[in-house]
């Protein structure tokens, strides 16, 4: 390790020099010698770095994100019945008013005209009826016919049974929506037939209108001891009756938390209202939370079966597509009117430690919003950050027709690398070198992410971004591509690797990663957007194929509140970079203004 470092760093000095004269500030050839003897050789072959015996305080408000939606303090999680009414949008999130651990929840809500800045109100819903004394857990929002939304939520009773409850708007000319009335005959719904499991009963999704005109939702729940979303109907939205099949089940034994279904038009990023009539042509798409993960499957809502039917039948959950492969979990979706798209929020937990939190005083955030749609061919979904979160760039730079050979890293400089947004194309002059692509890595890529990592050297990649790096590179992220060659077409592998992230010991610090197929030969580029909002990174790949979620604490960010940004390449493959912008993200406003007297 040292003598890798005693040669980095003369050469970052020279790079520093360098950029004094108005040279490109690049740092070429292999920036460490000898390796390991396993043909490791590039800036990134030192050992992990030796972790800190005195911590910075975790309490350090550095790692308290800029323009992530998260309550001013306590504890959030799951997104609960996003909407779009009357002009404001509205986020209601699952939220502990007491302290920064799991517990005593309530539904949090914010308002915002521009899903950037968000004023914060009293809580929607609290515990206060015997069917939710236990919490007032996630659920959706249905805008009814004549303007009229309606909250459908899980509730806990004293003996932690489950069951849905019903809450309407105490006044509709309220523009901000603050208080709600619960229904009279809560519980509307509980887990009490043959087959299903009480404590295992909830999330229930956003209502859609079925073949027959009724109203329908999906619960996810457990029944006979299989994994399903579970069907309802109802005439009213007061009264549910459950059809005898599940809108799809599957014999796995995890239950399917947050439930979401809705539909989408192949290569169309409009989003589509299931309210109303779905166009000839339509998927569905229907995502669970299971595994730690959120999952989906794209196929269609058969309407005389009432019922989905997926394009594929996979068996093994670990091959079922994925919303995210980072820290992203309980996603909620919504259709905005305003824009007629569609737009999909998860909960990012925090991954230091309970007691961290405890000093923090705050934990959990949720992602940035995004756009979601279905790509052209059918078989996946894309997301990309909504396009109001630009309104937050500033001190934007640019380079273009850069070349990156093997060990060259280029540092990125001009904005602040704890707060930044990063575009950048990556362009391969061939694809000959591709290393061949062995399918079981399908099963578990974040162990390949692991074992392949940026110091290893491939025949195209890794190349990308080197991101929150230490003065040193004691303490750095990378994000990044390998392209690899099956069969009968290129397969690319994004990776987020936070094992060198920070010198903090207790933290979880994984290489999180997800593959993508890619026509190399007609696109020849693969793009990479990253958002680095302090504690929290957003990584899209491919154009929104592969997300990734990160959290990081690097000791750097608390201790100095100074790092560097590179984009890097260690394959063998030289690749060009026709396309680099990057941008100073400024803060925005979130509920640090208070529509009620304290939060």
């Amino acid at each position: 390790m040292a003598q890798a470092w005693a040669i980095l760093l003369p050469v970052l000095a020279l790079a520093s020099y360098a950029s004094h004269l108005l040279l490109p500030t690049y740092i070429t050839g292999p920036l460490c010698t000898g390796g390991d003897g396993g043909g490791r050789s590039s800036f990134l072959c030192a050992q992990p770095p030796k972790e800190k015996d005195q911590d910075p305080s975790p309490a350090s408000t550095m790692y308290k994100t800029a323009f992530h939606f998260q309550p001013a303090k306590n504890w959030m999680n799951d997104p609960s019945g996003p909407m779009y009414f009357n002009g404001i949008y509205h986020e209601f999130y699952q939220y502990n008013l007491n302290g920064p651990i799991f517990g005593d929840i309530v539904w949090g809500h914010s308002v915002s005209t521009d899903l950037v800045n968000w004023i914060g109100l009293e809580p929607a819903l609290v515990r206060d009826t015997p069917s939710d004394i236990d919490g007032c857990w996630t659920g959706s929002v249905t805008i009814l016919p004549g303007g009229k939304p309606v909250i459908i939520y899980t509730g806990g009773d004293k003996d932690q049974h489950q069951a849905q409850n019903i809450a309407f708007p105490k006044n509709r000319s309220d523009p901000y929506l603050r208080e709600w009335v619960k229904a009279a005959n809560n519980p509307v719904l509980r887990p009490d037939e043959p087959g299903m499991n009480s404590i295992e009963f909830r999330d229930p999704t956003t209502g859609w209108i079925g073949p027959d005109g009724l109203w329908r939702m999906a619960v996810g729940g457990e029944l006979n001891g299989y994994s399903a979303a579970l069907l309802y109907k109802s005439e009213d939205f007061l009264n549910w009756t459950r059809v005898d099949h599940p809108l799809y089940a599957h014999n796995g034994s995890n239950m399917w938390e947050c439930p979401d279904f809705f539909a989408v038009l192949p290569g169309n990023n409009g989003g589509l209202d299931l309210s109303t009539a779905i166009p000839q042509g339509a998927k569905h798409a229907l995502k669970m939370s299971v595994d730690s993960v959120d999952k989906y499957m794209i196929g269609v809502y058969d309407l005389q079966r009432d019922a989905f039917v997926p394009d594929n039948v996979v068996e093994d959950r670990r091959l079922w597509l994925r919303i995210d492969y980072g820290t992203f979990y309980a996603s909620k979706s919504f259709f905005d009117s305003n824009k007629g798209r569609r737009i999909i929020w998860g909960w990012s937990r925090e991954t230091d430690s309970p007691s961290d939190d405890l000093v923090k005083g705050w934990a959990g955030l949720h992602t940035i919003p995004r756009t979601i749609w279905l790509a052209g061919d059918g078989k996946q979904l894309l997301q990309w950050p909504v396009e109001e979160i630009e309104s937050l760039r500033t001190n934007e730079i640019n380079h273009q027709g850069l070349e990156l050979n093997k060990g060259d890293l280029f540092e990125i400089k001009e904005v602040d690398a704890f707060q930044a947004d990063v575009e950048i194309d990556f362009e391969l002059a061939s694809i000959d070198d591709a290393d061949p692509f062995d399918p079981s890595w399908l099963l578990d890529p974040e162990k390949h992410c692991g074992e392949a990592g940026a110091s290893v050297p491939g025949g195209i990649g890794p190349f990308g971004l080197v991101i929150l790096a230490s003065d040193n590179m004691d303490e750095h992220t990378e994000v990044y591509f390998r392209v690899y060659k099956s069969q009968e077409k290129y397969m690319v592998l994004m990776c987020s690797d936070l094992r060198r992230s920070s010198l903090r010991p207790e933290l979880e610090k994984p290489a999180y990663g997800g593959f993508f197929e890619f026509d190399l030969a007609k696109e020849r580029k693969i793009s990479l957007r990253t958002l680095v909002d302090r504690s929290a990174v957003e990584s899209f790949g491919g154009g929104g194929r592969v997300c990734i979620t990160s959290r990081v604490y690097p000791a750097v960010l608390a201790d100095v509140g100074r790092a560097h940004i590179y984009a890097f390449n260690n394959g063998s493959a030289t690749v060009s970079v026709p396309r680099l912008s990057a941008w100073t993200m400024r803060k925005a406003q979130v509920n640090v203004e208070k529509g009620w007297s304290a939060i």
